[in-house]
């Protein structure tokens, strides 16, 4: 993918604790100090990012991914570097790594992954990244080139999921994305990742069916940069050199795997808190997308039904309120004592004036919800159904 180099002013630089050797240094003494100074860097970006209340916490989900990890990790540098997977919310199509093999992968690319396989294409990508020293190759050609520096902040500033992140670390640090170098790095990792996938056992075509559905995903969204693939024409390029890798790929007749059911059985709690980030976005068709998948593996869960609710009452057209309600009545018989879907069709009931069953979910909503910090404004309202339905 396109990761990122970092690059901290010497105030965050100092805050960072001595950095521990991932695997062997860099044996030029040239590299060897800017190698120290990149894993310095990315211990104090990550200390930036466990801070800022973007990580997504969920310990099974997290040693899900380190299985995968230490399935693709090649045995000869096992003994020298530990992977460590990280999971931020933000429902963009991305993920990035440092240095030093932490890997962040954001629940936007995250959930619209079909199964074991075309995860382990993407972390295996990555791993090519930190393992064949990206980084630092790519450091090389750009410390001596601020305008470099400062033109690819500008550049990338405007794009949501990199600009969220920019956001978190503040004025002080500044990101630049590899692009000189890309193409020749991202070539390499796509390579070594199929190769690691294949040692691991997992079916290598579906790295082809994660770019050609995610580029349809891209394309759908009209995203400019998909960060994960690069531009448009790069990715073709991705997907045409995939081809030739795999057409020349002395494959058996055996498949490799998939398994698509440990991998939706692992990532469906991510699922569906995508979902609600998608809606927040204003994404319906992407939240709805979402919040499908994730009833096909819990096909009983009343906050899909919740969320399904909202996407048609949010995404206001023809039939949508009454959609809407639908779901916000089901949400309620899977489980009644869940409030949220009483306030919500509360306030439908009284936009359509329905006084009496407005009143009676908003009070089902007040009994339910005793510690809610929209009590006084749901009151408002059922003060409101109190003076307008009563008998005139």
């Amino acid at each position: 993918m396109r990761y990122f180099l970092l690059i901290l002013m010497p105030c965050l630089l100092a805050m960072a604790c001595a950095a521990s050797r991932p695997f062997p240094l860099a044996e030029d003494p040239i590299d060897k100090n800017d190698e120290m100074r990149l894993w310095r860097q990315a211990e104090a970006e990550q200390a930036v990012l466990e801070g800022s209340g973007i990580i997504y916490e969920d310990q099974e989900l997290e040693d899900y991914l380190h299985q995968i990890a230490r399935k693709l990790q090649p045995l000869e540098i096992q003994k020298d570097f530990t992977f460590k997977l990280r999971i931020i919310k933000d429902p963009h199509l991305n993920a990035f790594a440092f240095p030093n093999g932490v890997i962040f992968i954001h629940t936007g690319l995250l959930t619209r992954v079909d199964n074991e396989a075309q995860l382990a294409a993407i972390l295996a990508h990555e791993m090519a990244h930190c393992t064949k020293r990206h980084a630092l190759r790519a450091y090389g050609g750009i410390k001596n080139h601020p305008r470099i520096l400062l033109s690819l902040r500008e550049a990338i500033s405007g794009f949501g999921g990199l600009g969220d992140l920019l956001a978190v670390f503040g004025t002080p640090g500044c990101a630049a994305a590899v692009t000189g170098y890309s193409q020749i790095f991202e070539t390499e990792a796509d390579m070594v990742g199929l190769q690691l996938m294949i040692k691991a056992g997992y079916e290598p075509n579906e790295t082809l069916r994660l770019f050609e559905h995610l580029k349809h995903e891209a394309e759908t969204e009209n995203l400019k940069e998909p960060f994960f693939f690069g531009t448009q024409r790069r990715l073709q390029r991705r997907i045409d050199n995939c081809k030739t890798f795999l057409a020349n790929l002395n494959q058996s007749k055996q498949q490799g795997a998939k398994n698509d059911e440990i991998f939706l059985e692992g990532i469906h709690k991510v699922i569906l808190l995508n979902a609600f980030l998608d809606l927040k976005a204003g994404r319906f068709n992407t939240a709805l997308g979402g919040a499908q998948k994730y009833l096909t593996i819990r096909p009983n869960d009343a906050r899909a039904y919740f969320l399904m609710g909202e996407i048609f009452r949010q995404n206001v057209g023809a039939g949508d309120r009454f959609k809407a309600r639908v779901f916000y009545e089901k949400a309620i018989s899977m489980d009644p004592s869940y409030p949220e879907p009483h306030k919500a069709i509360g306030l439908i009931c009284f936009e359509e004036r329905e006084w009496m069953l407005a009143k009676k979910h908003f009070e089902s909503y007040l009994a339910l919800s005793l510690q809610s910090g929209d009590r006084a404004y749901i009151q408002g309202y059922l003060q409101e159904c109190h003076k307008k339905g009563a008998p005139s």
